[in-house]
């Protein structure tokens, strides 16, 4: 089983739940992901099978876009509705002119303080476990990137809140940035909603639900992967005659004629199958993340056995 299956993710569900219960469903032995989703968003979850395990790191760098509504005047202990109110404030009445200015204050570069409750580690620990315990540690702010931010006026049961969609760049806590809006505005906020609507090239036209996937027969199911190298968009492909393919999957470099480029896909040519990645420096071709010959030798068969009537 090798493939990406980007999963719509429910509500209520931790994304180490979702994976489990999509490992299950397609019958997998090993199985990751390109980073979590809060068990209050849903959306677009890439989950990796197989060879594309070893690629999945590499899409946690990639952009992501949510859909959020920050409720506010209300705060709570962990920046959304999950958690407890700790202070409530009225809510002053916001104008145009108030809501442009939040999104020029909030796009491009900004500096966050990871939230206590997030998986981020500290001394080995992940934060909401001190969170959990009672602690609060201190946290670093980080730089952070908000690539564009559109801001409208709202309401939530009732109170006033601000729907927002955000393009971030990694490492951007959504709770945070509602978090930080509702005090700029000077009464607080939480998130109420949230949902993840494309990461990387990958959007949320493109998912499957866990309902839909189960209902699905068995032997229909795989069909729902991408190849893995869906998770290498944006690299330089390359591809290597049987000979040079052979020495490469070996971990020895290969010399040619192209350009330097920081990432590489590396194809063979007969039959067309990934490789693994690599980078070229001063026309050598130098191995990074490879696939084994049984990985290849098995993506090959499921390939054939697709094509076969």
């Amino acid at each position: 089983m090798h493939g990406v299956l980007l999963l719509d993710k429910p509500r209520g569900l931790s994304s180490n739940d979702a994976l489990q219960k999509a490992k299950w469903l397609l019958r997998a032995e090993k199985a990751g992901h390109t980073g979590t989703l809060d068990p209050l968003a849903t959306g677009v979850l890439p989950l990796c099978f197989g060879a594309a395990t070893k690629f999945s790191q590499l899409h946690l760098e990639a952009d992501k876009t949510y859909e959020a509504v920050a409720v506010l005047g209300v705060r709570t202990t962990t920046g959304d509705a999950e958690g407890e109110v700790v202070a409530t404030a009225s809510v002053p009445a916001i104008t145009p002119a108030m809501l442009d200015d939040l999104r020029q204050r909030y796009t491009g570069p900004i500096r966050q303080v990871p939230p206590m409750h997030s998986a981020l580690k500290k001394d080995g620990k992940a934060l909401y476990e001190y969170a959990r315990a009672g602690q609060e540690v201190e946290r670093e702010a980080r730089e952070v990137t908000v690539h564009a931010l559109d801001l409208q006026l709202a309401e939530d049961a009732g109170r006033p809140a601000l729907r927002f969609t955000a393009r971030v760049s990694k490492g951007t806590y959504i709770r945070t940035l509602g978090e930080d809006l509702g005090q700029a505005l000077g009464c607080g906020a939480h998130l109420s909603f949230l949902r993840r609507t494309a990461t990387g090239p990958f959007g949320q036209a493109q998912c499957t639900t866990l309902e839909a996937l189960e209902a699905l027969p068995e032997d229909e199911r795989t069909a729902r992967l991408l190849p893995p190298e869906a998770l290498l968009d944006g690299h330089t492909r390359v591809t290597l005659d049987a000979d040079n393919a052979g020495r490469f999957l070996s971990g020895l470099r290969r010399r040619g004629g192209w350009p330097d480029a920081p990432a590489v896909a590396v194809f063979g040519d007969e039959p067309s199958t990934l490789l693994g990645t690599a980078h070229v420096r001063g026309g050598e071709l130098i191995p990074g993340r490879l696939l084994s010959p049984i990985d290849i030798q098995q993506i090959l068969q499921s390939r054939n056995a697709a094509t076969t009537p």
